[in-house]
Parts: C-alpha cells; structure tokens; sequence
C-alpha cells in the first residue's frame, strides 16, 4: 500500500514538473532558497541581524479604471476563462485577485489575505476585508502561472459611495504591484475624474509601472472617432504635471471577437509581451538580489569572525592588565602581614625555611620597612593609611581594566562558518545553475 502511494505522489511530481515552464520553476526555486525551515537565506540572515523578504513567485499586475472599461474582460480572456463577471454595471464592487492554482476554486476576504500574507495591512482598512476575493484557477494560458491580476472596482464619480475607502486602498497596493495597468473606455466615462486623480498619485510615485491602454477601442467607431477620443484622453492627461511627460504611449486594445470583423489594429498582444517582459525582468532581478544576499550574508560573518578575534586579543590585553595590576594591589598586604609575622617568629621561619630564603623575604619587605621609617613614630598610621587606600585604588583600576566582553564559543563559530560554507557552496553554486537554465532558452549553448 506505501509503495502504490509513493508510486502516485512520484507521478503527481512528475506531471507537476512536465508542466512548469522553466521560468516558473526558478521564481518557485529561488523562493525556497529564502523560505526553507532549516537553511533558508531568511533564517540565516535573522540569525546575523539582517532581515531578508523571500521573493514573489508571481509577479502582480494591477488592473484600474473606470466602470465597464474592459477590465475583468481582459483578464477573462488573458487565462480563457470567464472567472470574472463582465457586464456594463458595476460587477466588480471590490478587489479580485485573480491567480493559477491546483483547482477552480473562490476564496472570500480572509482566506485571500491568509493567501497572501503581505497583503494582510489591507485588513486594517475599515470594511475592505469584505470585499476582498480570490478567483484560482487551473488555466496555464500565456504566462498566467508567472501572473497574479488585481481586478480593482469600476471607478465613477458624482455621488458613489464605496463601502471601504477605495483610492487609499488603490494606492496602497500600487506600491506592491509590479505592473499598474489604466484601462480607458472610449464609450464610457474615460476622463473620470477619480481614476484620474488616483492614476497622477501612482504616476509620481512609480511611473515605470504604468502603463495606458485605449480598451474596447472597437466599439469606438471609426478611425476617426477613434482618435479623437485618444486625443482627448492623452490632452486630458497632459494638464496634469505628474502625467505630463515625453513618449507618452497609449495602445489600442480590445478583446478578439471572431464573429465581429473589426477595421482596427489591435495591440493586445503587446500587452502579453509587456507582461512577458516584466517577468523575464522580475527573474534577473531575482537571480541578483539572491547573489547580493549571499554575499551580505557572507560579509556578516567574516565581520562576526574578525569581531570575535578581536574581542578576544583584546580580552588577553585586558586580563593582562588586570593581573598585573592585582598582584601590584597585593604587594603592599602581603608586605605587612610578612613583616608581621617575620617579627614575631623570625626564628622558627628560618629554621623551616633556611637562611637564604629568609634573607629573601627580608629583602622582599625592607621597602615597606624604608617607607614606614620615613615617617615619624607619631604620624606612621597615617602612612599606614596610605598604603590601604593605594591598595584599593590599585584592585579598582585592575577591575576597571581587567573588563571582558563575552565571545562566541568553539561551538557558535563553527556554526557560522557552516552556514557561510553552505551559502557560498550550495546557494551560489544553485544560483549560477538557475542563470544558466534561465539563459539557455535564449542564448546558445555556445555562448554560455
């Protein structure tokens, strides 16, 4: 029975592996560098003080505009399949996420931000979890497994009232998108002025990730028609300082109908290619920033290293220091307590001791013997006194100095070095492996 099981999970992997595309498979391989329990790049750099964020496996483009522009239709037709409502009323009311997966399936506000963790801040805004929803589904269209939409609600203006603050929650995720696609409708309310206003706000903050599209430009009559409408959007666009800008690029899109025979040129494959390229993008940029960690992560611990060897010569220095110190403090004590016993049983020592080992201690206490005698009878208790409170000074300054601060034990270091070795052996040998997979479906064998 364990055999049958292993049997079905290795062909359920094998079939899973056949169907990754090699971009997506190195986004998914590069994610689980960062996020593997034991030797992921995120627990090694939180072990070092650095904080690392895994990479996305997807990229995630943002679709805004105002009401029945054409949005939930493109992506309906970007993945062939109808998993958004179309229409001309306002179908969508809130923000879908729409993603590939295992199985059609709906999933409602909280299980969208248990989805997607680094969404959650949106829960935060009043009302808006409700309206969050996630589309899954198994189509493998295009690079729509690389892809996450955003269908993001049909904006008007006048006196709509969204349930949730809806431009703060736009702009919010326009700072974690890859992509914010602006869909303009030439038959419906294309100069609106809150997707306007929305759009100047993401423009100055991430004007690379914006890009302007004439939807439904099919139903905008003819030629004619058709640029006047492009004219007034592009002039409408251009009074506003953060939309005003040179090479200002407006495509011409519409969903293909085979039954309806259309005289306009219809840019949406370059709509594909632009997602394309961004993916293509989003992997070099990966592929980097896992090289740039791995050398931080190296970096810190050759710095722990060299910190550590340096807390310890100096902790040497310091004890050094510190008994030299001690044993000056203890000269003048031990000075005393010889005189007095010398004293008192000079016989009985040079007998257990001999002469020259008792010649050796009187020479050893005739400078405290020199120092006392030079004070007279009455005031050597004051000398006396002086030679305690130099005592004391002596063990504080030999405390003072004999400080030492905590190193790494054996045990530690050779842990850091273990995972120093597995970042530079392991991780960067994966990473120049993942390049070079990623390469060779455009470059030559004999260019690598």
């Amino acid at each position: 029975m364990s055999g049958r099981v292993g049997k079905t999970r290795g062909s359920t992997a094998n079939i899973e592996s056949a169907t990754t595309s090699v971009n997506e498979r190195i986004l998914k391989e590069c994610h689980g560098l960062y996020t593997d329990n034991e030797h992921g790049l995120v627990t090694i750099a939180e072990s070092l003080g650095l904080k690392l964020l895994p990479p996305r496996k997807k990229i995630t483009i943002m679709l805004i505009g105002n009401h029945s522009a054409g949005k939930s239709s493109f992506i309906n037709w970007y993945i062939e399949e109808h998993v958004q409502r179309t229409g001309v009323a306002i179908e969508t009311q809130g923000f879908s996420f729409v993603t590939s997966g295992k199985k059609r399936e709906s999933l409602t506000g909280n299980a969208t931000l248990h989805l997607y963790p680094h969404f959650k801040p949106l829960a935060q805004m009043p009302n808006l979890t409700d309206y969050l929803t996630t589309e899954i589904s198994t189509s493998k269209q295009k690079k729509f497994p690389l892809v996450t939409f955003v269908d993001s609600p049909g904006l008007v203006d006048g006196d709509m009232c969204y349930p949730f603050d809806v431009n703060e929650s736009i702009l919010w995720l326009s700072d974690l998108c890859d992509l914010v696609f602006v869909f303009f409708d030439p038959i419906g309310q294309a100069l609106c002025k809150r997707t306007l206003n929305i759009v100047e706000k993401i423009s100055s903050k991430h004007p690379e990730r914006m890009r302007f599209y004439l939807s439904k430009a099919d139903e905008a009559g003819h030629e004619s028609d058709r640029q006047r409408v492009m004219m007034q959007i592009v002039q409408e666009l251009c009074k506003r300082p953060g939309l005003n800008k040179t090479g200002f690029d407006m495509p011409t899109i519409y969903v293909p109908n085979p039954n309806k025979q259309v005289r306009c040129v219809n840019q949406i494959e370059e709509v594909c290619k632009d997602v394309e390229k961004t993916i293509n993008q989003t992997i070099q940029n990966t592929l980097n920033s896992l090289e740039k960690d791995c050398d931080a992560i190296e970096t810190l611990v050759d710095e722990a290293i060299n910190k550590d060897n340096a807390t310890r010569s100096a902790n040497i220095r310091a004890w050094l220091k510190g008994g030299f110190l001690y044993l000056l403090a203890l000269m003048a004590p031990l000075a005393i307590l010889v005189t007095l016993v010398m004293a008192m049983m000079e016989g009985v020592i040079k007998d257990l001791m001999g002469k020259e080992l008792t010649d050796l201690l009187k020479w050893y206490t005739l400078p405290l013997k020199k120092f006392m005698s030079s004070y007279p009878p009455d005031t050597q208790l004051y000398g006396g006194l002086g030679l305690v409170i130099t005592t004391f000074l002596l063990l504080g300054l030999a405390r003072w100095l004999g400080k030492t601060s905590s190193t790494m034990t054996r045990r530690m270091k050779r842990q850091l070095l273990d995972k120093q070795e597995f970042v530079r052996s392991v991780v960067k040998n994966k990473k120049k492996t993942l390049y070079s997979e990623y390469l060779q479906q455009t470059v030559s064998d004999q260019d690598l």
